[in-house]
């Protein structure tokens, strides 16, 4: 089963803030047209980026996939070209069991950094990134995985205390 859900009440209360209205206001992540390939990710509340800032946003999301996908979340073209805008990882990789994890039930953030010269204005409702479904494949000989994920980002890492 694919599909985007709300974080729960109680994580956006944590996450984003204690706001029923605002919760109960926004949308599911939607494809534009018949035939685009990505969901458009939309600002939950109103912000500007300046030129040079970094921000982290929550999205208010979290997603359900099959085990053999992948949810790459990337920019839109169009903050790109326009202003410049991009996400830090350059590519978000939100793996099957992100979903439901226990440290944050697999709610989504983006990172932006804005390289331009001028702020970007973003509105509440306004796509700030998209995700993309991919199926991916894994080596024949690789050996059997048993490692479970249980915490939220950077929590597959082995590095030290500068890797997350």
């Amino acid at each position: 089963m694919r599909k985007f859900e709300k974080i729960s009440f109680e994580q956006f209360k944590k996450d984003v803030e204690d706001n029923k209205e605002l919760y109960n206001s926004y949308n599911l992540p939607v494809r534009k047209t018949m035939y685009s390939a990505g969901y458009d990710f939309e600002s939950l509340y109103d912000f500007t980026l300046k030129s040079g800032e970094i921000k982290k946003i929550p999205l208010g999301i979290k997603v359900c996939m099959n085990e053999d996908e992948v949810l790459l979340v990337v920019d839109r073209s169009s903050a790109g070209f326009k202003y410049n805008v991009r996400l830090t990882n350059q590519v978000g990789v939100i793996d099957y069991d992100y979903y439901n994890n226990e440290s944050n039930e697999g709610h989504m953030y983006v990172s932006l950094q804005n390289h331009g010269d001028k702020d970007w204005i973003v509105r509440k409702g306004d796509s700030i990134c998209q995700g993309i479904f991919v199926k991916y494949l894994k080596v024949d000989d690789e050996k059997e995985v048993t490692t479970k994920r249980v915490s939220g980002l950077g929590s597959t890492n082995k590095g030290g205390d500068n890797n997350e």
